[in-house]
């Protein structure tokens, strides 16, 4: 799968949350890159994706003219998987939806409590 099919995937994940989701989604990039820029993680696997920002409950009356929060989506750790392509789109979905929960200050924690961990 090329670079433009998997952003089309990811635009199709991003279209499909739902209307209260996009309306909460405040200053905040989705990007799709080739592969993290970091070490393994300690179980030795790459992340899926990363978001990088200032989560909405840390948010002040401050909080104006900052650069977007990013959610980082990992083209090559997704396809390395080696999944069907249906099984591919939910799991970049998942990806998308985990990393979207951290902008609303949901931590990882959490996440694996609620199953999307």
């Amino acid at each position: 799968m090329n670079q433009s099919q998997f952003e089309t995937i990811v635009a199709e994940a991003i279209d499909s949350l739902p209307d209260w989701v996009h309306e909460s989604l405040d200053n905040i990039e989705v990007l799709v890159v080739e592969e993290p820029d970091m070490e393994l993680d300690p179980e030795g696997e790459r992340p899926l994706g990363l978001y990088m920002g200032l989560p909405l409950p840390e948010r002040g009356a401050d909080y104006a003219g900052e650069l977007p929060d990013v959610v980082y989506i990992f083209r090559r750790p997704h396809l390395e998987l080696d999944l069907p392509p249906d099984e591919l789109r939910r799991e970049i979905a998942r990806t998308l939806i985990h990393e979207i929960a951290h902008h609303f200050g949901i931590d990882d924690d959490r996440l694996e409590e609620l199953g999307w961990g």
